[in-house]
């Protein structure tokens, strides 16, 4: 193999890293978006009274 074959080739294989890095990152990001929805929705279903009493009737 000679030099700029090998140089090439170690290129590719930064390239490719760097790429799934980055889609890495892309899908952090996303997930931490869904994250921070998830809670903002959890947080505003709750309902403290909701439980403490229990009507019973025989």
């Amino acid at each position: 193999m000679d030099v700029a074959a090998l140089s090439i080739s170690m290129k590719q294989g930064q390239l490719m890293q760097q790429v799934g890095i980055a889609v890495m990152k892309k899908a952090m990001t996303s997930a931490e978006t869904n994250v921070e929805a998830l809670l903002k929705v959890l947080q505003q279903s709750v309902q403290p009274n909701l439980g403490q009493n229990v009507d019973i009737r025989l």
